[in-house]
């Protein structure tokens, strides 16, 4: 756990160097390459995040998913079942509030619930991946669970986002470890 707890902390110092120049550059790229991907920009029901600590800012994507007409939902701690993750529809002028992490989500509203099997993408973030399409997280696992059906078709397809500088040759896995079918990084569309 060593290993995985000393990649964590370089790679967040490498995101966190970047620039805001860089970082807004980043995120515009990303849109480019989600418009062109057929699969992604027809997306109706799309799960974001909203960056914290350096994290690739998907804010230029959710809003040109809203200008597409998508309903954008974002990620809320799951109150009942520790671990999980619950999908919130999130709109312009809706209210946040900071979860237990200091991140800022939706407050729980069951009228703006979404279940997981009705979005069509969800978009992760990370901390670090490799070319085989293995993701490292936080190290909470609240994604590997919220997510770990899809391989057998019980939810949406997950799509990571990610800086180029968040590449490693490879990360070490574990059995829970859930590897994305695709991600976006500001240079390249990767498919697994």
């Amino acid at each position: 756990m060593s290993d995985r707890n000393h990649i964590r902390q370089q790679i967040r110092q490498a995101r966190r160097r970047l620039t805001e120049a860089e970082q807004r550059a980043a995120a515009e790229l990303i849109v480019e390459r989600v418009a062109k991907a057929g699969h992604l920009a027809s997306a109706r029901k799309v799960a974001l995040y909203l960056a914290n600590d350096g994290e690739l800012d998907p804010k230029p994507l959710i809003d040109w998913y809203w200008s597409q007409g998508a309903q954008i939902y974002l990620p809320v701690l799951h109150h009942f079942s520790p671990g999980h993750l619950l999908f919130l529809r999130y709109d312009p002028d809706a209210a946040l509030i900071a979860n237990r992490f200091g991140i800022p989500e939706p407050r729980l509203d069951i009228r703006l619930l979404l279940p997981k099997s009705e979005l069509d993408v969800v978009y992760t973030p990370l901390v670090a991946f490799d070319a085989s399409g293995n993701r490292m997280g936080m190290g909470g696992g609240f994604y590997d669970r919220t997510l770990s059906g899809w391989q057998q078709g019980r939810g949406p397809r997950p799509v990571g986002l990610a800086h180029d500088c968040q590449q490693l040759a490879a990360i070490p896995t574990d059995s829970w470890d859930v590897p994305l079918p695709e991600l976006i990084t500001p240079n390249r569309h990767w498919r697994w």
